[in-house]
Protein backbone atom coordinates (compact mmCIF):
# COMPACT_ATOMS: atom_id res chain seq x y z
CA UNK A 1 0.00 0.00 0.00
CA UNK A 2 1.12 3.70 -0.50
CA UNK A 3 -0.43 6.84 -0.47
CA UNK A 4 -0.68 8.92 -3.87
CA UNK A 5 2.14 11.09 -2.60
CA UNK A 6 4.44 7.66 -3.78
CA UNK A 7 3.08 7.43 -7.21
CA UNK A 8 5.29 9.41 -9.29
CA UNK A 9 2.26 9.06 -12.06
CA UNK A 10 -1.29 8.41 -13.41
CA UNK A 11 -2.26 6.57 -16.37
CA UNK A 12 -5.51 8.18 -18.14
CA UNK A 13 -8.18 6.72 -20.35
CA UNK A 14 -7.45 6.52 -23.80
CA UNK A 15 -9.76 7.22 -25.95
CA UNK A 16 -8.66 5.13 -28.61
CA UNK A 17 -5.89 1.92 -29.46
CA UNK A 18 -5.43 2.69 -33.22
CA UNK A 19 -3.61 5.94 -34.64
CA UNK A 20 -5.78 6.80 -36.76
CA UNK A 21 -8.70 6.98 -34.52
CA UNK A 22 -6.29 9.02 -31.94
CA UNK A 23 -5.47 11.89 -34.59
CA UNK A 24 -9.46 11.93 -35.00
CA UNK A 25 -10.13 12.45 -31.57
CA UNK A 26 -7.46 15.07 -31.73
CA UNK A 27 -8.82 16.98 -34.38
CA UNK A 28 -12.20 16.69 -32.83
CA UNK A 29 -11.01 17.81 -29.24
CA UNK A 30 -9.08 20.79 -30.92
CA UNK A 31 -12.39 21.94 -33.01
CA UNK A 32 -14.43 22.19 -29.75
CA UNK A 33 -11.80 23.40 -27.25
CA UNK A 34 -11.10 26.53 -30.38
CA UNK A 35 -14.66 26.64 -30.43
CA UNK A 36 -15.00 27.41 -26.68
CA UNK A 37 -11.78 29.79 -26.71
CA UNK A 38 -13.77 32.02 -29.34
CA UNK A 39 -17.09 32.10 -28.03
CA UNK A 40 -16.01 32.76 -24.48
CA UNK A 41 -13.38 35.42 -25.75
CA UNK A 42 -15.85 37.10 -27.74
CA UNK A 43 -18.28 37.64 -24.48
CA UNK A 44 -15.76 38.53 -22.77
CA UNK A 45 -14.08 40.96 -25.08
CA UNK A 46 -18.01 42.83 -25.36
CA UNK A 47 -18.46 43.21 -22.13
CA UNK A 48 -15.08 44.64 -21.19
CA UNK A 49 -15.11 47.37 -24.20
CA UNK A 50 -18.63 48.02 -24.53
CA UNK A 51 -19.65 50.48 -21.63
CA UNK A 52 -23.35 50.07 -22.56
CA UNK A 53 -22.69 46.16 -20.84
CA UNK A 54 -21.19 47.74 -17.56
CA UNK A 55 -24.42 46.76 -15.73
CA UNK A 56 -23.91 43.55 -12.80
CA UNK A 57 -25.97 40.84 -15.42
CA UNK A 58 -22.91 41.39 -17.82
CA UNK A 59 -20.25 41.53 -14.98
CA UNK A 60 -21.22 38.11 -13.90
CA UNK A 61 -21.37 36.47 -17.33
CA UNK A 62 -18.10 38.47 -17.98
CA UNK A 63 -17.22 36.22 -14.27
CA UNK A 64 -18.47 33.06 -16.15
CA UNK A 65 -16.50 33.16 -19.18
CA UNK A 66 -13.67 33.77 -17.58
CA UNK A 67 -14.53 30.44 -15.54
CA UNK A 68 -15.48 28.60 -18.77
CA UNK A 69 -12.07 29.54 -20.46
CA UNK A 70 -10.69 28.10 -17.49
CA UNK A 71 -12.59 24.90 -17.21
CA UNK A 72 -12.32 23.33 -20.16
CA UNK A 73 -8.48 24.27 -20.15
CA UNK A 74 -7.92 22.41 -17.39
CA UNK A 75 -8.90 19.24 -18.96
CA UNK A 76 -8.59 19.34 -23.21
CA UNK A 77 -5.36 20.45 -23.78
CA UNK A 78 -3.57 17.59 -21.64
CA UNK A 79 -6.46 14.84 -23.49
CA UNK A 80 -5.55 16.61 -26.37
CA UNK A 81 -1.92 16.05 -26.15
CA UNK A 82 -2.29 12.53 -25.07
CA UNK A 83 -3.95 11.71 -28.38
CA UNK A 84 -1.18 13.70 -30.58
CA UNK A 85 1.37 11.81 -29.11
CA UNK A 86 -0.08 8.07 -28.29
CA UNK A 87 0.49 8.66 -24.53
CA UNK A 88 -1.38 7.77 -21.56
CA UNK A 89 1.12 9.68 -18.98
CA UNK A 90 0.43 12.51 -16.61
CA UNK A 91 2.60 13.59 -13.55
CA UNK A 92 0.98 13.26 -9.80
CA UNK A 93 1.41 16.94 -9.74
CA UNK A 94 0.03 17.26 -13.18
CA UNK A 95 -3.19 15.44 -11.67
CA UNK A 96 -3.54 17.11 -8.56
CA UNK A 97 -3.42 20.56 -10.55
CA UNK A 98 -5.99 18.83 -12.57
CA UNK A 99 -8.54 18.17 -9.74
CA UNK A 100 -7.95 21.36 -7.70
CA UNK A 101 -8.40 23.32 -11.05
CA UNK A 102 -11.53 20.94 -11.90
CA UNK A 103 -13.33 21.72 -8.19
CA UNK A 104 -12.07 25.38 -7.83
CA UNK A 105 -13.79 26.31 -11.33
CA UNK A 106 -16.69 24.05 -10.65
CA UNK A 107 -17.00 25.30 -7.45
CA UNK A 108 -16.73 28.95 -8.66
CA UNK A 109 -19.19 28.80 -11.26
CA UNK A 110 -21.65 27.22 -9.34
CA UNK A 111 -21.14 29.90 -6.80
CA UNK A 112 -21.04 32.45 -9.68
CA UNK A 113 -24.69 30.40 -10.90
CA UNK A 114 -26.07 31.44 -7.56
CA UNK A 115 -25.41 34.65 -7.58
CA UNK A 116 -27.03 35.48 -11.16
CA UNK A 117 -30.37 34.21 -10.17
CA UNK A 118 -30.58 36.90 -7.23
CA UNK A 119 -29.22 38.93 -9.95
CA UNK A 120 -32.68 37.85 -11.61
CA UNK A 121 -34.54 37.81 -8.61
CA UNK A 122 -34.20 41.61 -8.00
CA UNK A 123 -34.11 42.67 -11.32
CA UNK A 124 -37.51 41.08 -11.71
CA UNK A 125 -39.37 41.44 -8.31
CA UNK A 126 -37.41 44.61 -6.79
CA UNK A 127 -36.47 47.10 -9.84
CA UNK A 128 -36.64 49.91 -8.22
CA UNK A 129 -34.31 48.55 -5.61
CA UNK A 130 -31.86 47.16 -8.43
CA UNK A 131 -28.94 49.83 -8.23
CA UNK A 132 -28.90 49.61 -4.30
CA UNK A 133 -28.75 45.53 -4.00
CA UNK A 134 -26.15 45.50 -6.70
CA UNK A 135 -24.02 48.57 -6.60
CA UNK A 136 -20.54 47.71 -8.14
CA UNK A 137 -19.05 47.04 -4.74
CA UNK A 138 -21.40 45.05 -4.10
CA UNK A 139 -20.69 42.90 -7.09
CA UNK A 140 -17.37 42.78 -6.95
CA UNK A 141 -17.80 41.55 -3.36
CA UNK A 142 -20.28 38.21 -4.25
CA UNK A 143 -17.81 37.67 -7.21
CA UNK A 144 -15.08 37.62 -4.72
CA UNK A 145 -16.86 35.47 -2.33
CA UNK A 146 -17.63 32.95 -5.39
CA UNK A 147 -14.11 33.12 -6.63
CA UNK A 148 -12.39 32.72 -2.81
CA UNK A 149 -14.92 30.04 -1.19
CA UNK A 150 -14.27 27.82 -4.29
CA UNK A 151 -10.25 28.41 -3.90
CA UNK A 152 -10.53 27.12 -0.18
CA UNK A 153 -13.19 24.29 -0.96
CA UNK A 154 -11.08 22.96 -3.98
CA UNK A 155 -7.54 23.19 -2.04
CA UNK A 156 -9.42 20.72 1.45
CA UNK A 157 -10.75 18.60 -1.62
CA UNK A 158 -7.22 18.21 -3.78
CA UNK A 159 -4.99 17.87 -0.13
CA UNK A 160 -8.01 15.05 1.30
CA UNK A 161 -7.92 13.28 -2.30
CA UNK A 162 -4.17 13.17 -2.56
CA UNK A 163 -3.38 12.04 1.18
CA UNK A 164 -5.55 8.78 0.74
CA UNK A 165 -3.67 5.21 0.44
CA UNK A 166 -4.07 3.80 -3.11
CA UNK A 167 -4.09 -0.05 -2.90
CA UNK A 168 -5.40 -0.42 -6.85
CA UNK A 169 -2.86 0.98 -9.02
CA UNK A 170 -2.19 4.05 -11.31
CA UNK A 171 -4.87 3.91 -13.80
CA UNK A 172 -7.63 6.29 -14.18
CA UNK A 173 -10.33 5.17 -16.12
CA UNK A 174 -11.11 9.23 -17.44
CA UNK A 175 -9.78 11.47 -20.12
CA UNK A 176 -8.62 13.46 -16.63
CA UNK A 177 -7.86 13.20 -13.28
CA UNK A 178 -11.43 13.08 -11.54
CA UNK A 179 -11.68 12.44 -7.99
CA UNK A 180 -15.09 9.55 -8.48
CA UNK A 181 -12.28 7.37 -10.53
CA UNK A 182 -9.39 8.43 -8.45
CA UNK A 183 -11.21 7.14 -5.58
CA UNK A 184 -11.84 3.72 -7.57
CA UNK A 185 -7.73 3.03 -6.67
CA UNK A 186 -8.10 3.95 -3.13
CA UNK A 187 -8.36 1.58 0.00
CA UNK A 188 -11.66 0.66 1.72
CA UNK A 189 -10.79 2.56 4.96
CA UNK A 190 -9.63 6.15 3.08
CA UNK A 191 -12.24 5.94 0.29
CA UNK A 192 -15.04 6.77 3.21
CA UNK A 193 -13.10 9.67 4.13
CA UNK A 194 -13.22 11.75 0.77
CA UNK A 195 -16.68 10.40 -0.07
CA UNK A 196 -18.23 11.60 3.24
CA UNK A 197 -16.48 14.94 2.36
CA UNK A 198 -18.11 14.77 -1.28
CA UNK A 199 -21.23 14.14 0.55
CA UNK A 200 -20.87 17.82 2.49
CA UNK A 201 -20.31 19.59 -0.47
CA UNK A 202 -23.12 18.14 -2.52
CA UNK A 203 -24.88 19.06 0.44
CA UNK A 204 -23.73 22.99 0.28
CA UNK A 205 -24.72 22.60 -3.50
CA UNK A 206 -28.41 21.38 -2.48
CA UNK A 207 -28.34 24.57 -0.40
CA UNK A 208 -27.40 26.77 -3.57
CA UNK A 209 -29.90 24.92 -5.52
CA UNK A 210 -32.35 25.39 -3.45
CA UNK A 211 -31.87 29.40 -3.53
CA UNK A 212 -31.75 29.66 -7.20
CA UNK A 213 -35.30 27.07 -7.16
CA UNK A 214 -37.17 29.81 -4.58
CA UNK A 215 -35.79 32.55 -6.50
CA UNK A 216 -37.24 31.41 -9.77
CA UNK A 217 -40.17 30.58 -7.93
CA UNK A 218 -40.56 34.31 -7.29
CA UNK A 219 -39.21 35.90 -10.81
CA UNK A 220 -42.52 33.66 -12.48
CA UNK A 221 -45.19 34.58 -10.22
CA UNK A 222 -43.97 38.40 -10.77
CA UNK A 223 -42.94 37.99 -14.30
CA UNK A 224 -47.04 36.14 -14.83
CA UNK A 225 -48.41 39.31 -13.03
CA UNK A 226 -46.98 41.70 -15.94
CA UNK A 227 -49.66 42.81 -17.98
CA UNK A 228 -47.50 43.38 -21.52
CA UNK A 229 -47.24 40.09 -23.20
CA UNK A 230 -43.87 41.75 -24.81
CA UNK A 231 -43.03 42.59 -21.04
CA UNK A 232 -43.19 39.19 -19.80
CA UNK A 233 -41.38 37.75 -23.21
CA UNK A 234 -38.29 40.19 -22.69
CA UNK A 235 -38.65 38.96 -18.40
CA UNK A 236 -38.31 34.84 -19.63
CA UNK A 237 -35.39 36.10 -22.60
CA UNK A 238 -32.97 37.18 -19.72
CA UNK A 239 -34.06 34.41 -17.65
CA UNK A 240 -33.96 31.35 -20.13
CA UNK A 241 -30.01 31.02 -20.76
CA UNK A 242 -29.80 31.16 -17.00
CA UNK A 243 -32.04 28.46 -16.37
CA UNK A 244 -30.44 26.28 -19.18
CA UNK A 245 -26.94 26.66 -17.95
CA UNK A 246 -27.90 25.75 -14.63
CA UNK A 247 -30.28 22.61 -15.11
CA UNK A 248 -27.42 20.91 -17.44
CA UNK A 249 -24.67 22.08 -15.32
CA UNK A 250 -26.14 20.90 -12.18
CA UNK A 251 -27.60 17.31 -13.25
CA UNK A 252 -24.67 16.07 -15.11
CA UNK A 253 -22.16 17.24 -12.08
CA UNK A 254 -24.84 15.73 -9.55
CA UNK A 255 -25.11 12.39 -11.80
CA UNK A 256 -21.26 12.36 -12.06
CA UNK A 257 -19.98 12.28 -8.43
CA UNK A 258 -23.40 11.03 -6.97
CA UNK A 259 -24.20 8.45 -8.72
CA UNK A 260 -24.41 4.73 -7.40
CA UNK A 261 -20.87 2.39 -8.17
CA UNK A 262 -23.52 -0.21 -9.22
CA UNK A 263 -25.22 1.98 -12.30
CA UNK A 264 -21.28 3.15 -13.18
CA UNK A 265 -19.74 1.74 -16.61
CA UNK A 266 -16.62 3.04 -18.27
CA UNK A 267 -18.44 4.36 -21.24
CA UNK A 268 -21.31 5.95 -18.93
CA UNK A 269 -18.43 7.95 -17.12
CA UNK A 270 -17.08 9.03 -19.69
CA UNK A 271 -20.00 10.37 -21.35
CA UNK A 272 -21.50 11.81 -18.27
CA UNK A 273 -18.10 13.52 -17.37
CA UNK A 274 -18.22 15.02 -21.52
CA UNK A 275 -21.22 16.67 -20.12
CA UNK A 276 -20.37 18.67 -17.35
CA UNK A 277 -16.99 19.55 -18.06
CA UNK A 278 -16.75 19.98 -22.01
CA UNK A 279 -20.53 20.89 -23.01
CA UNK A 280 -21.18 23.63 -20.54
CA UNK A 281 -18.15 26.10 -21.46
CA UNK A 282 -18.76 25.03 -25.59
CA UNK A 283 -22.62 25.98 -25.34
CA UNK A 284 -22.57 28.96 -22.78
CA UNK A 285 -21.77 31.58 -25.15
CA UNK A 286 -24.37 30.22 -27.64
CA UNK A 287 -26.81 29.81 -24.81
CA UNK A 288 -26.47 33.47 -23.36
CA UNK A 289 -25.84 35.12 -26.50
CA UNK A 290 -28.82 33.18 -28.91
CA UNK A 291 -31.21 35.55 -27.98
CA UNK A 292 -29.04 38.29 -26.16
CA UNK A 293 -29.50 41.83 -28.92
CA UNK A 294 -27.76 43.77 -26.61
CA UNK A 295 -24.85 41.04 -26.65
CA UNK A 296 -25.21 40.91 -30.30
CA UNK A 297 -25.15 44.57 -30.91
CA UNK A 298 -21.70 44.94 -29.16
CA UNK A 299 -19.93 42.26 -30.77
CA UNK A 300 -21.13 43.89 -34.13
CA UNK A 301 -19.76 46.87 -32.63
CA UNK A 302 -16.66 45.73 -31.39
CA UNK A 303 -15.85 42.96 -34.22
CA UNK A 304 -16.98 44.11 -37.51
CA UNK A 305 -16.15 40.68 -38.50
CA UNK A 306 -18.54 39.60 -36.85
CA UNK A 307 -22.33 38.92 -38.18
CA UNK A 308 -24.51 37.19 -36.14
CA UNK A 309 -28.52 36.82 -37.17
CA UNK A 310 -30.99 38.69 -35.67
CA UNK A 311 -33.44 36.44 -33.91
Amino acid sequence: MSNSSSITQFLLLAFADRRELQLLHFWLFLGIYLAALLGNGLIITAVACDHHLHTPMYFFLLNLSVLDLGSISTTFPKAMANSLWNTRAISSWGCAAQVFFVFFLIGAEFSLLTVMSYDRYVAICKPLHYGTLLGSRACVHMAAAAWGGAFLHALLHTANTFSLLLCQGNAVDQFFCEVPQILKLSCSHSYLREAGFLVVSASLYFVCFVFMVLSYVQIFRAVLRIPSEQGRHKAFSTCFPHLAVVSMFLSTGTFAYLKPPSISSPVLDLVVAVLYSVVPPAVNPLIYSMRNQELKEALKKQIPWVHLQQQ
